[in-house]
């Protein structure tokens, strides 16, 4: 269970980094810039423990499709991102696709 853990504090950091990214205007404010280099450093080292213990393919979908969708919630609420049905759909299947990696497929580790 504890690789899980880091997998979803690894998730967390890339999502504050990708905030911060978008808060950086282009890597043109200082304080949003090393945000973003400190959380995705963050993120890549956590998501680097979680690979002793999960297959890389799966713990990489997870990382990137949960990301995405917590990316677009942020997005949404701090930048006024619009999310049309499309997109709505979207991440719909992105989060059935997490789901059924875990649930279903022999590949992922638990």
């Amino acid at each position: 269970m504890h690789h899980w853990i880091l997998l979803g504090l690894a998730i967390l950091a890339e999502v504050i980094g990708t905030s911060a990214m978008k808060a950086s205007e282009g890597f043109t404010r200082v304080a949003p810039s090393l945000i973003t280099v400190v959380f995705y450093g963050i993120a890549f080292y956590l998501l680097s423990l979680t690979l002793r213990t999960i297959p890389v393919g799966i713990a990489y979908a997870v990382w990137s499709g949960v990301g995405i969708v917590l990316i677009s919630l942020v997005a949404w609420a701090l930048y006024g991102q619009k999310l049309d049905a499309a997109g709505m759909i979207g991440i719909g299947l992105i989060i059935a696709g997490v789901v059924v990696l875990n649930v279903f497929s022999k590949s992922s580790a638990h």
